[in-house]
């Protein structure tokens, strides 16, 4: 899975930019200790920062989490030839799917029709093509483009309890939408053991409760054309919050063919340099980032509109900003 790291997390006062790293003293909510760990999943680095009342308890809930993070990965991950969708793209059928991978294929199949195929999960023939030209220190040629093309509908996906199929010459990549997927199962996995204050990031962000002193979770969206900047700093709302840019990973030096592509045309869309989605899942928000950043302002704000729970904050390629009135406010400091 592509890392996507486009957040930075504040966990002290107001503007200041520094580690991840917890406060003690009056700052922390009344009774709460805290724990964090990093650890390197779905192909960046992850890391969850807990506040409980008992910090061993915190350690358990966090080592189940990362257990579970390994098991999305044995099934999902497209870098491990073993896991069950590398199976499945390898020979067009997989029997008895992991719950996991079943999950988000059928979010990934819902969000193609719902985008008017805008989002795709069958997008990773085109993938494969530019990455091998990039290596090769080429551009992909347009008759190879448009072959890979050909390859790529996802209506040509079955997926059921019993088993995934897929048509000739079609291979899925969750990349636009597990990595939201492992934020909400960490959330899960947390609650399971009690834990109502955490900080979760997978790739995309998902706020739990409070930090410490009670204040809302703060962070700073990477500004798409900065490398050490950030477009703006917010509040969590108890939303995920999701980007997709086009600086993530780019197949030629202006950006304009990267890692996100158009299904009708074989090549990245060009509208946007980032969409920011905040939705009330990570698999949502993930999933919307990637459909919105395809179908371009007025047909992206048009499903943000019909997604409940959804606003985005959407940056065009000449540096305007578009946003719906319910995204997370902007911090003045």
């Amino acid at each position: 899975m592509l890392s996507r790291r486009r957040f930075l997390v504040l966990l002290g006062g107001a503007g200041t930019l520094g580690a991840l790293t917890l406060r003690g003293g009056s700052r922390r909510a009344a009774g709460l200790r805290g724990a964090h760990r990093s650890s390197r999943a779905l192909g960046t680095t992850v890391s969850i920062t807990v506040l409980h009342v008992e910090r061993d308890a915190a350690e358990r809930a966090i080592d189940d989490a990362f257990r579970d993070l390994e098991t999305i990965e044995e099934a999902m991950s497209l870098y491990r030839p073993g896991s069950e969708l590398s199976r499945l793209n390898r020979h067009g059928s997989l029997s008895r799917p992991h719950p996991h991978l079943l999950t988000v294929l059928r979010r990934a199949l819902r969000m193609a029709e719902e985008s008017g195929g805008a989002f795709d999960p069958t997008v990773q023939p085109l993938w494969s093509l530019h990455a091998e030209a990039t290596r090769a220190g080429r551009t992909a040629e347009a008759a190879a483009v448009e072959s890979a093309r050909r390859r790529v509908d996802w209506r040509r996906v079955t997926a059921s309890e019993e088993a995934i199929s897929l048509g000739e010459g079609t291979e899925v990549t969750l990349n636009g939408i597990a990595q939201g997927f492992a934020a909400d199962r960490v959330a899960a996995v947390l609650g399971r053991h009690g834990i109502r204050h955490a900080l979760i990031d997978t790739g995309e962000l998902l706020g739990l409760g409070r930090k410490e002193g009670g204040a809302p979770w703060r962070v700073g969206i990477q500004h798409p054309r900065q490398d050490d900047a950030y477009l703006t700093l917010l509040d969590l709302d108890g939303r995920s919050l999701a980007t997709s840019g086009d600086y993530s990973l780019a197949f030629s030096a202006d950006r304009s063919l990267n890692h996100i592509f158009d299904p009708a045309t074989g090549r990245s869309p060009p509208h946007f340099s980032s969409v920011t989605v905040a939705a009330p899942s990570g698999m949502e928000a993930d999933a919307l980032s990637t459909a919105i950043f395809v179908l371009g302002p007025e047909r992206g704000l048009d499903l943000v509109r019909r997604s409940p729970g959804a606003d985005a904050l959407l940056v065009l390629k000449d540096g305007r900003l578009l946003s719906t009135l319910g995204f997370p406010k902007y911090c003045s400091s």
